[in-house]
């Protein structure tokens, strides 16, 4: 394989780069703070009144603002989604997250494939750690595995998308996994925020306790998915393999 240059190296890791300094952008303007459920209490309304009048363009904004968030990696999407949820309702705001959280991950598998990619793999399968085992599902069966690790919400959301960039997954089905796989734990939070915004009209102003008071058994649907799902998948996939080997 011949040697790339360094200035082939700086335009491949350019955009990785630019993303490094919209996150240190991010914290250092002190933007952090916006992704809060202070800022759902604070703006919660007006930006639900301000949804009802221009529909259209609230949410494609939303949209927008969704994939930058993703793309950009920053923290605290969560605060979005409950937000979507206020400003549109539960079915068409899980719609919306999904739409942008899908259009900002196309451009981080982007980034791996074209930057780090091949280099980062082959040290990830040295160390034949998580993201190994993640490249080596997507390698055997792109579209399952990555709906598999999208329906489960705590497996870390920028890893399963430079996982797929770095395996080069065909971009078709990671855009169809990635964008089903969101739905279920995100309508459930999309649910809380179109409940949080009928709260805030009765005037409660919602904190974080009264979140998981009021919406216990939905979160526990999240905590479902994060915990008892791998575990399920898991069991199942060991039957399917014992009933393969037996046949």
């Amino acid at each position: 394989m011949a040697k790339r240059s360094a200035k082939e190296w700086a335009v491949r890791l350019l955009p990785l780069a630019v993303i490094a300094g919209l996150v240190v952008v991010f914290f250092a303007l002190g933007l952090n703070r916006y992704l809060s459920m202070e800022m759902i209490r604070e703006h919660g309304l007006s930006l639900q009144a301000y949804a009802r009048e221009h529909y259209w363009q609230a949410l494609i904004g939303f949209i927008l603002v969704y994939a930058l968030a993703t793309a950009s990696t920053i923290p605290g999407p969560v605060f979005l989604t409950l937000l979507g949820g206020m400003m549109f309702g539960p079915w068409v705001g899980a719609l919306a997250q999904s739409t942008g959280a899908t259009l900002g991950s196309i451009v981080i598998y982007l980034v791996y494939r074209t930057a780090l990619g091949t280099w980062l793999r082959a040290k990830f399968k040295a160390d034949a750690g998580i993201m190994d085992r993640i490249t080596t599902g997507i390698d055997r069966n792109a579209f399952v595995t990555l709906f598999t690790l999208r329906v489960i919400p705590s497996v870390p959301f920028v890893l399963i998308n430079a996982a797929a960039g770095m395996v080069a997954a065909p971009l078709k089905p990671y855009i169809v996994a990635t964008f089903l796989g969101l739905l279920p734990s995100t309508t459930i939070y999309t649910w809380i925020g179109s409940k949080l915004g009928e709260m805030m009209q009765a005037g409660v102003r919602p904190d974080l306790e009264t979140l998981v008071r009021q919406f216990f058994w939905p979160l526990m649907g999240v905590a479902f998915l994060s915990l008892l799902l791998p575990l399920f998948i898991k069991l199942w996939q060991g039957r399917r393999k014992r009933r393969e080997t037996a046949a």
